[in-house]
């Protein structure tokens, strides 16, 4: 493992690239493989549990809590810390949690195991950001970011028809078996290969960390992007991340293959879109084009594709949730918006505040959405679709509701400056 010399920041060149974006970005990808992977073996915990759709959204959004609950702790350490010790350690817990879900002989020690993989691996994405913060000139932060969210696109790829394959090969257990080998691998390589960061950074008093932590809070720059990025993006990965897959069985009628082949393209069109606007926001901010307007405008997309879907047309399913997928994507632009607007050292702390909020609504979305759907008596073979239009309306009414202060605020800012 090497050191980087002091005095610049960003001193590995294109060699930053290798030894710095893709550690971080193949543990992004697991965290991502993790996130997504019960949207597909929903059907197996169901029936192995005799699941209710309650149970089974708790279930998986107990991955967002820990996740979520840990991410103000997380900011405090990669600033303190530095990244790579902060991501390799956390990335072990994650292993732990992988074999716990595998052996799980009842629902609450299936839980625990699905809480451990969320705190495991909820230093995933603000590492590599952070990383890329210290190691990349600001003016592409954005590619870098967008780099990032690539790789968790290929995650979710991986996370539905490959899933579904190794299912039929193996089992569900077995594949859990893997992912934890494959998690303490990302750990080590992280660990090994990773430099250090370029300056002494002699660790700052807790109380001093504290109060960056309050002042990201107290700005009010911070929450006209903040609010709306919680709802919009939590939304899609509590949908993405388990009720696309039932709601194509239920709603659209597929068949569980079919239901594959569906995530598969939707996963496909998120990951391109990772790439897309990172690198679209990044070229016409160059140009003079505010970072918020792209923002803006690809998540008011977003919310038109999640309209159609509550609606409930089933008609063109495999467009509709490839929209749906690359536009969600668009939020991720927020995560470029917010650093600038603070200094580089409270860059972890701003992404982690963000970051907590996203989780947290993400819980909440994933298991009220299951207990929505959960008000309407379950199906032959699944959950009635009326379930899913109340559930998926509710959550937009509430996306709506930011989405118009974030843009009244962009008004307001502007009509200052």
């Amino acid at each position: 493992m090497g050191r980087a010399p002091p005095g610049k920041r960003h001193v590995l060149g294109n060699g930053a690239v290798l030894h710095v974006l893709l550690p971080f970005a193949a543990a992004y990808f697991l965290s991502y493989v993790y996130r997504s992977v019960n949207a597909v073996i929903a059907p197996d915990l169901a029936r192995d549990f005799n699941l209710s759709a309650a149970n089974l959204g708790l279930l998986t959004s107990a991955y967002f809590l820990t996740f979520a609950a840990f991410q103000l702790p997380l900011g405090l350490l990669l600033d303190r810390f530095g990244p790579r010790r902060t991501d390799a350690g956390l990335l072990l817990i994650a292993a732990l949690g992988a074999l716990v879900f595998a052996f799980a002989p009842v629902l609450p020690m299936l839980i625990f195991g699905r809480a451990l993989i969320g705190l495991g691996v909820s230093g995933c994405l603000m590492s590599g950001i952070k990383a890329n913060v210290v190691w990349f000139p600001l003016s592409r932060l954005g590619s870098m970011n967008g780099w990032m969210f690539f790789s968790g696109g290929l995650g979710l790829i991986a996370a539905t028809v490959p899933v579904e394959i190794a299912i039929k090969l193996a089992n569900w257990r077995t594949l859990f078996v893997a992912l934890a080998l494959l998690t303490v691998c990302a750990s080590l390589v992280i660990f090994f290969v990773v430099p250090e960061r370029d300056e002494p950074n002699k660790p700052e008093p807790l109380a001093v960390q504290l109060d960056g932590l309050r002042r990201v809070f107290l700005e009010r720059r911070f929450w006209q992007i903040a609010l709306a990025a919680s709802t919009l993006q939590s939304t899609n990965m509590a949908v993405q991340g388990l009720w696309a897959g039932p709601w194509l069985r239920d709603v659209a009628g597929l068949t569980r293959d079919a239901v594959a082949f569906h995530l598969l393209v939707m996963a496909i069109a998120t990951t391109i879109g990772f790439l897309f606007w990172g690198n679209f926001a990044t070229r016409l901010h160059r140009r003079g084009v505010p970072l918020s307007t792209v923002y803006i405008v690809g998540t008011g997309v977003f919310l038109v594709f999640q309209l159609l879907v509550t609606i409930g047309i089933a008609r063109g399913a495999l467009l509709l949730w490839a929209g749906y997928g690359f536009f969600a994507t668009a939020g991720s632009v927020s995560y470029a918006i917010l650093p600038n607007r603070f200094p580089t050292a409270l860059a972890g702390r701003v992404n982690t505040a963000l970051n907590a909020m996203v989780f947290t609504w993400a819980f909440i979305v994933q298991w009220g959405i299951g207990a929505v759907i959960g008000l309407w008596p379950a199906t032959a073979g699944g959950y009635d679709p009326h379930g899913y239009r109340a559930g998926f309306a509710l959550f937009l009414a509430i996306q709506v509701g930011a989405w118009a202060w974030m843009v009244a605020e962009a008004r307001r800012s502007g009509q200052e400056r």
